[in-house]
């Protein structure tokens, strides 16, 4: 046997020949002559080495006991062939594959990764989506070296080159607090009743983010504000004003956390929202991540 490659092809007539244990029959099922069907059986056979079926002329075609674990085998192979055809034609359309996936704690509180994977597995119920949580400048990091597809962050006004971004929601700010702190005793907070407060914000190591918000706190309520204590999440920053160690300037789907200890108030006064947005590469993007962006972005923004 000097070449043990076999054409899918010539699988496929041989399981038709013993589908109709006649070689005219499966001819015309194939759409093939006779002859060209015949010689493909010998040629199959004599590659081989060994003979699969049995012919007579006054009989109908039957198989050697070779023939018979071929066949079976054949019929593996083929169904691992049209599957993977399949998968193939579904990867192309984006409907198959893998989307790799990171948020910030916030999209789960918003629930706009929740709505976001609910949407997409309703159309692409074959792709898999791989999730993790990472912060903004992880994934921004993670999106530039392929470690993830897409990532659901905190929207930046500029992004790294080959990094794109759609909003996804819009949240306004609310303030977290101890809940003996003096300024429950307020339905609301103009920016000035917290002139004198000790900031706790999750800050990684970058000038744009919290800080940033908070300076435009501190301008609109006529104060100098400044960080007091800087965390790596939000749940590290509601347990440290939970013990009265300052208060939180948070998105207002922090309220949904809500754990023992903390009370919220909104903020009248100062129109600053913080944008949730799905950021993704510009280029390179398989055809089941194009899918999930461009669902994205027909949806638009939530407010």
């Amino acid at each position: 046997m000097s070449d043990q490659n076999v054409e899918t092809r010539t699988l496929r007539y041989f399981v038709a020949v013993v589908e109709n244990l006649h070689f005219s029959k499966a001819a015309d099922r194939l759409g093939i002559s006779q002859s060209v069907l015949s010689v493909a059986i010998q040629k199959l056979e004599a590659q081989l080495g060994v003979k699969l079926l049995l012919r007579n002329k006054r009989q109908p075609v039957s198989l050697t006991d070779a023939g018979k674990t071929f066949h079976a085998h054949a019929l593996i192979a083929l169904q691992h062939i049209d599957q993977a055809v399949q998968i193939g034609m579904q990867a192309a359309r984006g409907l198959a594959g893998v989307v790799r996936a990171a948020f910030v704690g916030s999209a789960v509180t918003t629930g706009a990764i929740q709505g976001v994977l609910r949407s997409y597995r309703a159309e692409h119920p074959a792709v898999r989506v791989e999730i993790l949580p990472m912060e903004t400048p992880a994934q921004l990091e993670g999106l530039k070296n392929g470690v993830i597809d897409v990532g659901i962050l905190r929207a930046r006004r500029e992004y790294p080159k080959g990094v794109d971004a759609i909003v996804l929601q819009s949240e306004r700010l609310a303030v977290a607090m101890a809940d003996n702190h003096l300024l429950c005793l307020k339905d609301e907070l103009a920016p000035a009743d917290l002139a004198r407060e000790s900031f706790i914000i999750p800050q990684f190591d970058e000038s744009e983010g919290f800080s940033e918000i908070l300076a435009e706190l501190g301008r609109a309520g006529g104060f100098a504000a400044q960080p007091h204590q800087r965390v790596k999440d939000f749940m590290s920053a509601i347990a440290l004003a939970a013990g009265g160690y300052g208060v939180v300037l948070a998105p207002e789907s922090i309220i949904r956390l809500s754990p023992p200890g903390v009370t919220y108030r909104q903020i009248t006064g100062f129109g600053r929202r913080v944008d949730l947005a799905l950021a993704f590469r510009t280029r390179g993007n398989s055809p089941a991540v194009l899918a999930l962006i461009d669902k994205v972005r027909a949806a638009g923004p939530i407010r």
